[in-house]
């Protein structure tokens, strides 16, 4: 048993990176499942469910823009653990990482003035998340009141996405035809700890819609 719930989101900039190009960023034509996925749950999410991305909707022309980013290739050393127990103790902390000699300035390719419409549903996973009514009446009200966990964003977080929830119909894309867009980054399987994969699939887009298979379909790669 499933519910759908239909959310339209847009940005100014948005760039879902290929895994395939190692030193500058580059952008997927469209948004992938996974970073819809994300979107849903930055909306509402609980750990007896799980969102499984229907349809996306592309609603504008795909268009590219290229930018310089500054970026920074070391990581805060200081785990989560180590800063909940600074703020317990309320210790002062150093929160950024911030050195020249790891200051990098890359080019990207990323996509500029995007709009989608992201169909979704949810599965239980327990018990718990069988109460479906409950589930949906709270990812609506927060959407409709634009709530949300943390602020959604369009592929990397410095791209903050808009949102708000659809209740209508949902009104026709600007593109036309039928386009295959290649394979693509479907989504990464945590299910296996200790050898976590990335899945892949190939959408094709016809009027600005691309159907996405379910997780568990044959036309997701393993």
């Amino acid at each position: 048993m499933s519910f759908g719930v239909k959310v339209k989101v847009w940005g100014d900039y948005a760039c879902f990176t290929r895994p395939e190009m190692k030193v500058e960023r580059v952008s997927y034509d469209v948004i992938t499942p996974s970073a819809a996925r994300a979107v849903i749950e930055a909306i509402y999410w609980k750990p007896a469910i799980r969102w499984v991305i229907d349809r996306i909707h592309v609603m504008k022309p795909v268009k590219f823009d290229n930018i310089r980013r500054n970026e920074v290739d070391s990581k805060l050393s200081i785990s989560a653990g180590k800063i909940a127990t600074a703020m317990e103790n309320n210790e002062a902390i150093q929160l950024f990482a911030d050195d020249s000699k790891h200051r990098r300035q890359r080019a990207a390719m990323v996509l500029r003035d995007v709009e989608y419409i992201i169909e979704a549903h949810f599965e239980p996973i327990n018990s718990e998340g069988e109460n479906i009514g409950k589930h949906l009446d709270m990812f609506n009200r927060r959407a409709k009141k634009g709530q949300c966990f943390y602020q959604p964003y369009l592929g990397t977080r410095e791209f903050s996405s808009s949102f708000e929830l659809v209740e209508g119909d949902i009104p026709a894309s600007q593109l036309t035809g039928e386009r295959d867009l290649g394979f693509m980054l479907f989504d990464i399987d945590f299910s296996d700890k200790k050898n976590i994969q990335p899945m892949f699939y190939r959408p094709k887009m016809v009027d600005g819609v691309i159907a996405v298979p379910h997780p568990d379909s044959g036309e997701v790669l393993k």
